[in-house]
């Protein structure tokens, strides 16, 4: 992988030079350059419109209580993209477009994903609660389990508590913003 990297790196850039130089024959250097620029003004507009349109569905996911995995998916490609389409050159240019098109993100996210799967030991699990949340009765949805460990930290000395130091043997501060309300 660390050779592959590298030789994008180097390749990329390469290829690039030489097809602006070709191009840059053919129609002249200004337009060269105004194409290149064009480009880059375009792919912003569109990464503007697509970013504001992606976070939009990631608040709407969230608020329906769905985790937004097409929205985050979608939000990485946009930023890649973004990326692509500033870096001066016509190939990266090209990769940037393509990315902002929903098929072949979509299709990107699907053969990353098989590639996750087949290399790594991945286990998801979901746990609902069967009981209704007694703070919001209009809730007919049942909220998601969150199995956690804690420790307190702000727990008052033995001898402090002994002593009479510590006016609340609750365990909890007084600075704590977790205080019954």
């Amino acid at each position: 992988m660390p050779l592959f990297l590298l030789l994008c790196f180097i390749a990329v850039p390469l290829a690039e030079i030489a097809l602006l130089i070709k191009i840059g024959e053919n129609i002249g250097l200004l337009w060269t350059i105004a194409l290149v620029i064009v480009t880059a003004v375009i792919g912003t507009a569109l990464l503007r419109m697509q970013g504001l349109s992606v976070l939009t569905k990631a608040q709407t996911a969230m608020q329906e209580s769905r985790v937004p995995v097409d929205s985050v998916i979608d939000g990485v490609c946009l930023i890649v993209a973004g990326a692509f389409l500033l870096t001066p050159g016509l190939i990266t240019d090209t990769v940037g477009f393509l990315l902002f098109m929903p098929a072949v993100r979509r299709g990107l996210a699907r053969w990353i994903l098989v590639r996750i799967m087949t290399k790594a030991d991945v286990n998801v699990s979901v746990f609902r609660s069967e009981a209704r949340n007694p703070e919001r009765p209009s809730d007919n949805r049942a909220g998601p389990v969150i199995d956690a460990e804690f420790e307190r930290v702000n727990e008052p000395s033995s001898s402090a508590t002994k002593s009479g130091k510590q006016g609340s043997t609750t365990g909890r501060s007084k600075r704590s913003p977790w205080k019954n309300r």
